[in-house]
């Protein structure tokens, strides 16, 4: 199962806190040798300010060891640390204590406006905001994350978007939204992140591949867990040109997250065709069970093969910490696959020979496609003497055939539109840029 596993590539893309639950996960699935897991915890938390975690998993990993002086006295230090800098931001702290400030604050969008008006209602003072970003960044590091957002929030209400630290903020915001598993609110500072990004200028555009790649990464806590994820997963990954031109250059493993969002996606089919084309382009370059079954499928139209890979498909699944909790509907709705793409194809089925494509008995299969025709309306027949599913003529309506046309055709040109207009803006920037400097 290691060979399918992608958390050390997963790993080179994601901060140090987000890797700890997929540690976690291969942990308890036992597909590597424990003591090398917790190793590895260990390694990772020497780089953090969880003194007291490390310590947990120092004593896991040496039993018989006393606990080095050198981590008791890191312990102090940090706590040590961690006073200084409460004081140093402790009038900050009370106007986030007071609701009514807060309130206040959150109606106001213009950061000069709101440092203007807390300026003059409290004697507010710019200076100490670097300090609530040190000591934000330091309750991270503690694994304090839910006072971490408060704190970033805070920062991201007061500080223009110009400030030197506000994409590092937007970062650290994303990250302990994941951690705390708020799931709304981590959609939406996806979204803020993701505009940020495509809208600032960096130094090249190698920054701006690096950035887009760290982003598809962490965004996948998200999409598997939002319950908008498997639509925005298609729409970000598959349709948004610069994130497509990110996978197939940094990350092409990142297409098993976005084929299994598509497959278990009923409403986004027409989105298979755009899939098995950037697949078949990929393959060269990565592979596993789950792109192979759709190669098998729609490219080949090799079910036996199909069907040796779903089976190697539910194995991956069960043990990938983002897809786990898809299985059963991934499975469902790829023998639904296998049985729409099998039905195209032959007019009188054998439902022995379906039962074996779709890894189930002859009586399991015979009442899945009972079912099946049942609650989708298929034009189907089951002769239960021969032993046969009977096919209707199912042609594809002119009217339907444009409405899938025109579906695909608005989602291009939308993302032609906010191409044009961010290579507009960039050259509007470069043009003011160039006035000023001369």
């Amino acid at each position: 199962m290691a060979t399918f596993d992608l958390t050390s590539r997963m790993g080179q893309y994601l901060d140090r806190h987000l890797v700890f639950p997929l540690l976690e996960f291969l942990s308890a699935k036992q597909i590597y040798d424990e003591t090398e897991l917790l190793q590895a915890k260990l390694d990772i938390l020497s780089k953090t300010n969880m003194v007291d975690y490390a310590i947990d998993i120092r004593k896991q990993l040496y039993p018989t060891q006393e606990v080095p002086e050198s981590l008791k006295s890191r312990r102090v230090q940090v706590v040590s640390q961690l006073q200084a800098l409460q004081g140093e931001v402790a009038s900050i702290l009370k106007f986030m204590s007071d609701d009514e400030v807060m309130k206040t604050m959150e109606t106001m969008r213009d950061s000069k406006a709101l440092i203007n008006y807390l300026t003059k209602e409290y004697d507010f003072k710019i200076e100490p905001m670097e300090s609530l970003y040190k000591l934000a960044k330091y309750r991270y590091e503690c694994g304090n994350y839910s006072v971490c957002t408060s704190y970033l929030y805070f920062y991201m209400l007061v500080m223009p978007t110009t400030d030197k630290n506000y994409l590092n903020v937007l970062w650290g915001k994303l990250a302990s939204e994941i951690l705390v598993q708020n799931w709304d609110t981590a959609l939406e500072d996806l979204n803020k992140l993701r505009e940020f990004i495509d809208s600032t200028s960096f130094g090249s555009a190698l920054q701006h591949l690096h950035q887009r790649t760290w982003l598809i990464h962490w965004s996948l806590f998200i999409f598997f867990n939002h319950g908008k994820g498997r639509d925005l997963i298609i729409e970000m990954f598959l349709y948004r040109p610069n994130y497509l031109n990110a996978i197939q250059t940094m990350c092409p493993h990142i297409l098993r997250y976005l084929a299994t969002a598509v497959i278990i996606n009923r409403t986004r089919r027409s989105a298979l065709k755009d899939l098995v084309k950037v697949i078949q382009q990929e393959s060269y370059t990565y592979r596993d069970p789950i792109t192979e079954f759709l190669e098998h499928l729609y490219v080949n139209f090799d079910f036996e093969g199909a069907r040796q890979k779903l089976h190697e498909c539910q194995t991956v699944l069960y043990n990938d910490f983002f897809l786990i909790a898809c299985l059963d509907e991934f499975v469902e709705n790829a023998r639904l696959m296998i049985f729409e793409t099998f039905c195209r194809i032959h007019q009188c089925i054998s439902i022995g020979m379906l039962a074996e494509n779709l890894n189930m008995n002859p009586e399991e299969a015979e009442c899945w496609i009972v079912n099946l025709i049942r609650n989708a309306r298929l034009d189907a027949k089951i002769d239960s003497k021969l032993g046969h599913v009977v096919m209707g003529t199912q042609p594809l309506s002119p009217y339907q055939q444009l409405v899938e046309k025109v579906d695909s055709l608005c989602v291009r040109s939308e993302a032609l539109q906010n191409l044009i207009e961010r290579k507009l803006k960039a050259r509007t920037q470069d043009i003011r840029w160039g006035a000023q400097e001369f």
